[in-house]
């Protein structure tokens, strides 16, 4: 992917051309890149600052080669110089926008707009790579364990990248980047909160703070670690679910069990599942306030001990034991929701609980609750809007590419992985960034992430929309491009049907 410098996409890009400023005027032996608001002038045989075009013999050239995706028959998974553009492979081929280069400044068609016949449609795929001021990550840490409260501020290096937003069932949430912290502080803060936004999505690690909480190394598809300690567990549930779940196991090896939860602590002879079960009301309450019988709310404060609580000694959650309705011999368990925290106690005389070994019966369930627990993972999702450079680099009517996406007749993936798009104005669109290739994603140093976006659209509807027809190239053409075969994730559906 070259051209020779100074000179355009198209003839009619020449009056644009020739409005650029001074900066972009040919020196020899220098290459202006006009592919990102930089304009990086760049010597022979070196590269720009983002280190994806280089100056090649004066040549401005991507780096990258273009990613096309593949899929079996081995037959069709190069698309070399030998490859004859058979068009029975075209549902077996995907053009990403990985390597294709991008569209700014607007005026400029997309990189690559690529016609095919896929079970016997004419489609277009409009492929490119967008500069993304305005994107960001939603991060889903899988743990009960407090991180900080919500809305409190995370840091990385020192700089503010991002927030704490809701919990959600036995996740904690971080919203990280968004055009504030990439262009609205100090550079500095835009430099840092660029880096750890593409070292999360190209599925590295990041080292963040959270003001007034736990200090986190976050990677997607890896156990988040939380101080220092990586998470094994997330719950089976709350401190109820609990209680509901495993009450049938627990009848007649226990008198009871409270479930210690951050969120819904669980007592089960009060709760509905031990009076299903007609177990005798064992007296003991917790502190807390009681929403419903045996469940209860705030009973500690959040924190990373038992339950997502601040509690290490599980017995300081007992408010009283009442003497009229317990009894000496009482057993009781007390248990986290991932069993990763447990312990037995009988009442003694003075119904005072005792600590004393867990029978086997019992460590069995606990055992139970943790294989239970799914593994805690952190999820990473780019989350991004999708504007100018990228629709008038599909169509000539930027408004009719949105209307396609929103009415559905247009698809949108992101590296061949599958997207969300939100309803209402714009193109907002979520995607998992463990469904996409490896290091799908780059960076300009306005600072912006640079990530693939392609639209696939039947060519007639295309056509109607103002699509740039004239760009329009067949699958053969691409064979003088410099591409490479990209795998997608094993659990990602092929982007074609």
């Amino acid at each position: 992917m070259s051209r020779p410098p100074g000179t355009t996409h198209a003839a009619t890009d020449a009056p644009a051309a020739a409005a650029l400023n001074e900066a972009t005027k040919p020196t020899p032996g220098i290459v202006t890149c006009d592919a990102c608001p930089v304009l990086c002038r760049i010597r022979t045989g070196q590269t720009g600052a983002c280190d994806r075009y280089a100056n090649l013999g004066g040549v401005l050239t991507r780096r990258d080669p273009l990613a096309i995706l593949a899929r079996a028959p081995e037959a069709v998974r190069f698309l070399g110089p030998d490859w004859d553009g058979n068009p029975i492979a075209a549902r077996d081929l995907f053009v990403t926008g990985i390597g294709a280069g991008t569209t700014y400044p607007d005026y400029k068609p997309a990189p690559f707009i690529v016609g095919s016949e896929i079970d016997g449609i004419d489609m277009v795929t409009v492929v490119t790579e967008g500069i993304f001021s305005y994107c960001g990550l939603k991060v889903k840490i899988d743990t009960d364990r407090h991180l900080g409260a919500e809305t409190a501020l995370v840091r990385a290096e020192g700089e503010v990248v991002g927030h704490v937003t809701t919990a959600e069932y036995g996740s904690q949430m971080l919203s990280l980047g968004g055009v504030r912290h990439l262009t609205g502080g100090s550079k500095r803060e835009g430099v840092v909160t660029c880096a750890t936004l593409l070292a999360l999505a190209n599925g590295g690690a990041a080292d963040l703070a959270i003001d007034g909480g736990a200090r986190l190394r976050v990677q997607s598809g890896a156990a988040p670690v939380i101080d220092g300690v990586p998470e094994a567990r997330m719950r089976v549930g709350c401190g109820s679910a609990t209680i509901g779940i495993f009450a049938p196991q627990w009848l007649g090896h226990t008198d009871e069990v409270i479930v210690v939860d951050d969120h819904i602590t669980g007592v089960l002879t009060e709760h509905q599942a031990g009076r299903f079960l007609a177990m005798r009301p064992a007296g003991i309450r917790v502190r807390g306030r009681r929403s419903t019988p045996g469940r209860y709310f705030q009973v500690a404060q959040p924190g990373q001990g038992w339950g997502g609580t601040d509690i290490a000694d599980p017995l300081a959650i007992i408010e009283r034991i009442d003497p009229g309705t317990a009894w000496p011999g009482l057993r009781l368990l007390m248990v986290s929701t991932t069993g990763e925290h447990a312990a037995w106690f009988v009442l003694d005389e003075a119904l005072r609980p005792r600590p004393a070994p867990m029978p086997e019966a019992v460590s069995a369930v606990v055992a139970r609750i943790g294989e239970n627990c799914e593994p805690a993972l952190c999820t990473v999702l780019f989350m991004a809007g999708a504007g100018g450079s990228l629709r008038a680099g599909a169509t000539t009517n930027p408004v009719r590419l949105t209307r396609s996406v929103q009415a559905g007749r247009t698809r949108v993936t992101a590296g061949g992985a599958p997207v969300y798009v939100w309803p209402g104005g714009g193109i907002t669109f979520m995607v998992d960034v463990a469904a996409m290739p490896a290091q799908a994603f780059g960076d300009v140093p306005t600072p912006a992430l640079v990530a693939p976006i392609e639209f696939l659209i039947p060519r007639a509807d295309y056509l109607a929309d103002g699509g740039h027809a004239e760009r329009i190239r067949s699958l053969a053409e691409l064979r003088a491009e410099r591409t490479r075969v990209a795998d997608l994730p094993a659990t990602t559906r092929f982007p074609l049907p």
